[in-house]
């Protein structure tokens, strides 16, 4: 039998998710457009999440390292409250639902969570903050599908909802064919929570 090596690098990023129940409210709005483009690119409903901060390709012990300082400050943290709402596109490629609530404090956690990994040593490329859900992509030969599909959730305004925890997540991309899966590395729960 044939031993399976582990990779020694994985790509990370730190994120927020929405509770099942604000994930489903939007999938319901996203129905028509699942039906009228089924040609997009759909993200899975369970990886939906908020970006923090993207790390891109680290080895192992690196991502061991930052497990307990972000454990620390999600205990240190209250939850965030946010809602998504309305949609909208980057480039006629990318498909995405737009975050509001508590904005001043999700940026406020973005800067902590930099900050921290900064401070182990980790580094990364510092994009600037758009809060978003990324929902799907178009293929190459269909970027009117993207803009349209962006125009229907114009309306769209999901409910306010707590995110309870940080989450450390990996990703396949570049580890074979199909679509790109993600998973918790780690997640941990905000202090103060409800």
């Amino acid at each position: 039998m044939k031993e399976q090596m582990q990779p020694s690098t994985v790509r990370v990023f730190i994120a927020l998710a929405p509770p099942d129940d604000a994930k489903e409210e939007l999938a319901r709005a996203l129905g028509p457009a699942y039906d009228a483009y089924p040609r997009m690119r759909w993200n899975r409903i369970e990886d939906w999440h908020i970006t923090l901060a993207f790390l891109g390709e680290l080895p192992v012990g690196a991502v061991a390292l930052l497990r307990p300082p972000l454990a620390d400050l999600a205990a240190a943290r209250r939850p965030v409250h946010l809602a998504m709402r309305g949609g909208g596109h980057f480039d006629e490629r990318v498909l995405w639902s737009g975050i509001e609530g508590d904005l001043e404090d999700l940026h406020l956690l973005a800067t902590d969570v930099r900050r921290v990994v900064r401070e182990c040593g980790v580094e990364f490329e510092e994009r600037p903050l758009r809060p978003h859900l990324t929902l799907a992509r178009s293929r190459r030969d269909d970027p009117t599908s993207v803009t349209e599909a962006a125009a229907g959730l114009a309306g769209f305004t999901g409910r306010r909802w707590e995110a309870r925890r940080l989450h450390l997540v990996g990703s396949n991309t570049g580890r074979g064919p199909g679509p790109i899966h993600y998973r918790d590395i780690e997640a941990w729960r905000f202090g103060g929570g409800s």
